[in-house]
């Protein structure tokens, strides 16, 4: 898919070829490689670093891709666009992401089994976040009911203060996850037995990670100058461009990763990937993104549309009751693709709402 780097580039440079819904579209599937070396890249520089600052790494790296593309939304102060993909990140890898893996692995195996304590414990995190991205809308509808008791500023304010605890909250899952209780995360077979790639050194590992991330933050710029043109040709939302389009893009690396670690009958680790992923992005990538907004000079509040705020919910929810038992198999894998494609048809129909 490297191939439509540099065709991206020519429909970007190349005089008398501009075309802003192509240009969209090859830059969104060129970054998805780029996106997966950045993965490799982190595994790597993480396998020569030692279990601890190695788990930091990939934490911190799991969701450079999207994070990147956020920043240069918000740069341009496309905030519904950043928004958006925030909530599609999360619905994507409990029902796409982790569907998929379901599906894959259990059409090779009858019943999979992973850790219920610590899918639990992630689940349990994740609703938790969901309260936080609940409680600004909540605030909305509650204040706007007394005369001058809701306003733009209070209400980023109150977002800053909610992502100030999230992120808290994130840097103690870190600390449970990758100290106190990283027995739960590591799972039977995930240790790769049976890959046996050599590790890179860290000047290449660490070369290649910056590489890729400077081509990954030039094609995004590419993608978020031209969402406006694509929305409107395509005849779709901002919010459908932010929960579908640009969630499975900044995410592609990674969907493949934990369909395929599910077809090697290691669904831990594939857990640990989808429903990891959702938990940075609610505990740490948005918190950033609210402190970044405030830097930018476009402030980004927590206030989702309601829509967005059930699909999240509803997402948790789901995957809170398929996973309960510590088994999956490719029916439950059906059924969370089900609930995403559902999801994905109420957000190409929805007409465009702001918060």
């Amino acid at each position: 898919m490297l191939v439509f780097a540099p065709v991206a580039l020519v429909l970007r440079y190349w005089p008398g070829l501009q075309n802003d819904t192509a240009l969209f579209i090859c830059s969104g599937l060129a970054i998805i490689p780029l996106a997966g070396l950045m993965g490799r890249a982190t595994e790597h520089l993480a396998a020569r670093c030692g279990e601890g600052v190695g788990g930091l790494l990939n934490a911190t790296f799991g969701n450079a891709a999207e994070m990147i593309i956020a920043l240069m939304a918000l740069h341009k102060g496309l905030i519904g666009v950043v928004k958006a993909s925030l909530t599609g990140s999360i619905i994507g890898n409990l029902l796409f992401v982790l569907g998929a893996a379901a599906l894959a692995g259990g059409i090779k195996f009858p019943e999979q089994r992973f850790n219920r304590t610590a899918v639990r414990s992630s689940t349990t995190s994740l609703m938790l976040a969901a309260v936080g991205l609940l409680i600004p809308t909540v605030f909305h509808d509650a204040a706007a009911m007394h005369p001058g008791g809701w306003s733009i500023v209070t209400e980023q304010r109150l977002s800053l203060a909610i992502a100030i605890v999230l992120f808290a909250s994130y840097l103690f899952t870190l600390v449970f996850s990758l100290l106190t209780h990283k027995q739960l995360f590591v799972g039977a077979g995930a240790d790769g037995d049976d890959h046996h790639e050599p590790v890179w050194s860290r000047t290449k590992a660490t070369m290649v990670l910056i590489i890729a991330t400077a081509f990954v933050a030039w094609f995004s710029e590419f993608l978020v100058g031209t969402v406006e043109a694509a929305q409107a040709k395509l005849g779709v939302s901002e919010t459908f461009i932010g929960i579908i389009v640009v969630a499975i893009i900044g995410n592609a690396a990674e969907h493949w990763t934990a369909v395929w670690v599910a077809t090697k009958n290691k669904m831990d680790l594939s857990l640990n990937i989808a429903i990891g992923s959702s938990l940075q992005i609610a505990l740490f990538v948005a918190p950033v993104l609210v402190f970044v907004s405030f830097a930018f000079g476009h402030p980004m509040d927590l206030e989702f549309t309601v829509p967005e705020i059930v699909a999240v919910i509803v997402s948790v929810f789901v995957v809170a009751q398929i996973s309960n038992d510590g088994e999956s198999n490719w029916l439950e894998g059906v059924q969370l693709l089900t609930v995403y494609v559902i999801l994905g048809i109420l957000f190409y129909f929805l007409p465009a709402i702001h918060p």
